[in-house]
This record gives C-alpha cells, structure tokens and sequence, in this order.
C-alpha cells in the first residue's frame, strides 16, 4: 500500500516537473539568443530558433536579441533576427529600441536596415531622445544623414527642449552639424532657457561652430530666458576669438534683463582685451545696468584699474 501511495504521488509529480523543465528551458533558449546576438553568432542564432526560442523575449531591462545586435553592431545577427520576424519597434523599459541602439553607436548599416524594414524614426527614449539625437550626440555624422534621408524629424527636443542640433553643437561634433545644416535644419531653435546653439557653442568657445553657424542665417542677437545674447555669454566666459566673429553683425550694445551689457560683462570680470574690442566697435560706455551702474564702476568696484582708465578715456569727449 505505501508503496503504491510512493507512486501515486511520484506520478502526479511528474507534469509540475515536465512543466518546470521546459519553462527553464525556453527561458534558457531566449537568454542564450540575447547572448548569441550580442556577439554575432548566426549559426547559434538559426539553431535556437529553430529550437523554438523566442525571438522577441525580453531580458528584465526589456531589450531583445535584436536590440543587443543593434547596439553591438551584429550585423549577421540583425539580418536573421529580422528575417525571422523579430519587432523591429520593441521597447525597453527605457523605450529604447533597436533604432536607438544602433543609431547612438554608429552602425549605420544596421540603422538603414532597420529604418528600411519599418523602425519608427520618431520613437523617443524615456529622456526624450529620437535616434537622431542619440546619432547627433555621439557625433555619428553618417547616420545622422541617413535618418535625415529618411525624415527624421529635427525639430523634437528632449525633457530639456534641446534637439539634434544643440546637442551635436554642446559635443563639439562639427562633422554633425554641418550635415544638418546641409539638410536645412533650423539653426535657431532654442531650448527651454532660451538657448540657441550659437549661444551654446559662444560660451563653449567653440570658435569653428560659430563661424559655421554665422554663415546659415542664424540669429546672432537672440535673446534667453534672461535676455542674454551670444555675445553677451561669450564675453562673460573671456573667448575673445568668438566675440571678435560675433561683433561683425551682433548688436554690441544689447543688455539683457539686469541692464548688463557685453561691455559691462567684461569691465566686471577683469578682461581689458574684450573691453578694448568692444569700445572699437562702438560699446557705450554710459550704458548702465538695472542697479544704476556703469561699466567704469563695475570695473572700480573689483579694482580693475587698467580698465577703469580705459573706460575714463573712452568717456572723454573727444
């Protein structure tokens, strides 16, 4: 009789245990495809598949086979990932997709396969970033055109209002930006603070972007959110080079919220230099800020005396 209950009982069993093991072992077939993609191993891709692993199963960050062969550049992996019927527009829990996998590390081969086939260009990450962006930002000029071509849209900003172009401007990748600006993206939008990329790569010292920029239409003396010009950002942050490229059509005499103008920046941060330039080019000197104060009198009150004697000279009548 016990051993007739032992049976019984190893008998009922054995389903939980079948189920068991062939839940451990899809979920094995699906972590090993992730793995296979990651480094580009079709031969193992095509047999797991063929073993019935999932193609779309996620790991706990939601990224697919595919996305792993996106942001490693698995070139094979995609090609059989997507010939099986892989989703093309799976999210993570970030809402990152293969797009954006590829796009933010420079497989452009990948990312035309994949735009081709039906990705969405205007999917945007958690952050607020579309595969342009990612592309812009990481300074992938190739890729950034190829997103172009297929109408990416440049205007999108992220949680902080910037866009393609502004981020490509904050990272210096000039290569980038001129591709967008060849694809006539607008140069003057701004971000949420009222930034415009010529403003960002001014206070940055970014000498080359702000001639480029300088030669497509861009609007040298748009104001931010405090009435700050490029000018006035270069002046404050001493990049001498970038004033001088800024004052051949940039207002010299624009003040921003507080009554500050460049010429005032410069006087109340010690730069003779600067102060000199923009007298030149015609800086009033009488100017005065919101508190009632002169360039002179900033530069009084930091004992900047050179300059102090600058400004006395420029204030005589001649």
């Amino acid at each position: 009789m016990k051993k007739f209950l032992v049976i019984l009982c190893i008998l009922g069993c054995i389903p939980w245990f079948s189920s068991f093991a062939d839940s451990t072992t899809q979920d094995e077939l699906n972590r090993r495809l992730r793995e296979s993609a990651l480094i580009d191993d079709a031969d193992s891709i095509r047999e797991l598949l063929d073993k019935g692993a999932d193609i779309n199963a996620a790991n706990n960050f939601g990224k697919t086979a595919l996305m792993s062969a996106a942001e490693t550049g698995s070139t094979k992996s995609a090609v059989i990932l997507i010939s099986r019927g892989a989703n093309v527009n799976a999210r993570t829990n970030g809402n990152c997709t293969a797009l954006t996998f590829a796009a933010e590390n420079g497989h452009g081969e990948i990312t035309a396969m994949l735009v081709e086939l039906g990705a969405d260009v205007h999917a945007q990450t958690r952050m607020g970033w579309n595969a342009l962006m990612t592309a812009a930002k990481q300074g992938y000029d190739l890729v950034v055109a190829q997103l172009l071509e297929f109408h990416a849209d440049s205007t999108v900003t992220d949680k902080n209002g910037d866009t393609a172009m502004m981020m490509a401007v904050d990272r210096e990748h000039i290569n980038v930006v001129k591709v967008l600006l060849k694809y006539k993206v607008n140069p003057n939008v701004f971000n949420k603070e009222g930034v415009t990329p010529l403003m960002r790569a001014s206070e940055k010292g970014y000498a080359e972007i702000v001639q480029l920029l300088m030669e497509n239409q861009v609007n040298v003396n748009a104001k931010d959110i405090y009435g700050a010009t490029a000018l006035i950002r270069a002046t404050e942050r001493g990049h001498i080079d970038i004033v001088r490229l800024l004052l051949k059509s940039a207002d010299v005499n624009i003040q921003d919220e507080d009554g500050v103008s460049a010429l005032m920046e410069a006087a109340a941060k010690g730069k003779q230099q600067i102060v000199e330039l923009l007298l030149e080019k015609g800086a009033n000197p009488q100017l005065k800020n919101t508190d009632g104060k002169t360039a002179r009198q900033l530069a009084e009150a930091k004992h900047f005396d050179v300059i102090v004697a600058i400004l006395d000279k420029a204030n005589t009548p001649k």
